[in-house]
C-alpha cells in the first residue's frame, strides 16, 4: 500500500509518502516540506499548499492520505490555520479519489513508539528507524508526516505491528504494566487500550 501523510499547517505543511508491504516494512518514497510566507494572502496559501499536495499525488500516485485530525487548541489562529489546510488536504485527496484517514497525534505516536506520550524526538528516531534512515527526515512537520503516512498503513492492515523500539527511547518503560501478562507487545497493549477508549467515547456520543 502506498499512502501519502499530511502534517497540516500554514507555514509549513509537511508531505511524506511511504509504500508498506504485506508484512508491515515500510520504505520511503518521498519527503518535503510546502511553504507559505506569512505576509502572503490566505487565500494564496492555501491555493500554494493545495497545488504542492496534488503535485505529489500526481506524481506518486498513493491510494491513501493519512491527515492528522485537528483538535482544539489554546491559541486560535494556530488551529484555525491548522484546520484550512487540513480541508485545502482533503479537497484534493477527494478530487484524486483516495480515501482520507484521519488520526490524532496520540494515535500516531502509540503506532510508531508504543506510546502516545512519546516526545516528537522519540517519534522522529522511531520513523527513521522504520524507515532504515540514517536519521529522521526534517524539518520535524516533514517527519511527522512520514508518521502520519506509516500508521494510517498499519491501522489500514489486519491487526496490529508495532515497530521494534530501540534501547535508549525509554518508551517501552512507559507501555501499561498489564501487557506483561496478556502476551501482547507493549505496542500492542497500548494500542488495544487506545482503541477500546475510542470505542467507549464514541458508544457514549
Amino acid at each position: 500500500m502506498r499512502v501519502i501523510g499530511i502534517d497540516p499547517g500554514l507555514t509549513r505543511c509537511g508531505i511524506g509518502v511511504v509504500d508498506v508491504a504485506p508484512n508491515r516494512r515500510a520504505t520511503l518514497v518521498y519527503v518535503g516540506v510546502v511553504r507559505t510566507p506569512p505576509a502572503m494572502a490566505l487565500e494564496e496559501r492555501l491555493r500554494e499548499i493545495g497545488d504542492g499536495i496534488d503535485a505529489i499525488i500526481a506524481e506518486f500516485a498513493p491510494q491513501q492520505l493519512a491527515l492528522e485530525r485537528v483538535f482544539a487548541q489554546n491559541n486560535v489562529s494556530t488551529v484555525m490555520g491548522t484546520a484550512q489546510a487540513s480541508g485545502v488536504a482533503m479537497y484534493v485527496a477527494a478530487r484524486h479519489g483516495i480515501p482520507v484517514t484521519l488520526h490524532t497525534p496520540t494515535e500516531v505516536k502509540l503506532a510508531i513508539t508504543g506510546y502516545g506520550g512519546a516526545e516528537k524526538k522519540q517519534v522522529g528516531a522511531m520513523v527513521a528507524r522504520v524507515l532504515g534512515l540514517a536519521e529522521a527526515p526534517k524539518p520535524a512537520d516533514a517527519a511527522d508526516a512520514c508518521a502520519l503516512a506509516i500508521c494510517g498503513a498499519w491501522k489500514s492492515g489486519p491487526g496490529f505491528a508495532a515497530a521494534p523500539v530501540p534501547a535508549g527511547l525509554g518508551v517501552r518503560d512507559a507501555a501499561p504494566a498489564s501487557s506483561r501478562s496478556t502476551g501482547l507487545t507493549p505496542a500492542q497493549e497500548a494500542w488495544r487500550s487506545a482503541e477500546k477508549s475510542a470505542g467507549a467515547r464514541r458508544l457514549n456520543l
